[in-house]
């Protein structure tokens, strides 16, 4: 039998995760190459145009001036670029079980925390219920059917009741029926809820609910998200 290598995994180089960007997001958008070309170009004719009317007018201040815009719009395409793959992996991952869990676990940053296991499932409908605690309280947030999900819903908050009385407690469900949230604003809807509770009270809120959270281990829970798979790919 081989030898396991100790030596640790080799990441993708800067170039390798742009080529992997770009070809990430121009799978949901045909048009993004020329959309790139355009604000290079823009950015180069906008340098070049600054060139002319600053004096003293000199072939080598154009020639500055047109890398300085061709360098704006290469920053400016990357920008777009990246607001772009954001925007595809939310077309891609909308709909499907497990696309709220890892929306919670990955863009509510370190105000809130939240897992991308659900503290609530449906076994047979594989509707879920995830929770997520931060400095506006306790949310709760529902993956699927209302209906079948009013009895999750309102076991988790009881649970939260029982253990943070006080602390505000807030349901959301993702879709896109009257008074559903869509995937793609989750995360801001959450970080735009107001501050109620100190970094204190949150820290002992965590640890109350924690502690009296059933295990889901043996729940078969939705594996629909494979976050590794559908994350847009972000150059470092």
């Amino acid at each position: 039998m081989a030898a396991r290598s100790t030596a640790p995994e080799k990441r993708p180089g800067f170039f390798s995760q742009i080529r992997s960007l770009y070809t990430f997001t121009q799978q949901a958008y045909s048009w993004l190459p020329w959309l790139l070309v355009g604000i290079v170009l823009l950015g180069i004719a906008a340098g070049v145009g600054v060139g002319f009317l600053i004096p003293p007018i000199a072939i080598w201040s154009i020639i500055l001036w047109g890398i300085t815009g061709l360098m704006l719009g290469i920053l400016g395409s990357l920008m777009l670029m990246t607001r772009l793959s954001t925007r595809a992996m939310f077309k891609k991952i909308d709909g499907m079980p497990g696309a709220a869990g890892h929306v919670l676990s990955t863009s509510l940053g370190r105000k809130w925390q939240a897992a991308d296991m659900p503290v609530g499932v449906n076994p047979k409908t594989q509707e879920a219920v995830y929770r997520a605690v931060g400095r506006g309280g306790v949310v709760i947030v529902g993956e699927g059917a209302r209906g079948r999900l009013t009895r999750l819903v309102n076991d988790e908050r009881s649970k939260v009741q029982r253990v943070a009385a006080g602390v505000p407690v807030t349901v959301l469900y993702v879709g896109h029926g009257e008074g559903d949230v869509p995937i793609s604003k989750l995360a801001a809807t959450i970080k735009a809820l107001p501050t109620k509770v100190d970094r204190a009270t949150m820290a002992a809120v965590i640890k109350r609910i924690d502690s009296v959270s059933q295990t889901l281990t043996s729940l078969p829970i939705p594996k629909g998200i494979d976050p590794t798979k559908v994350r847009a790919p972000r150059p470092r």
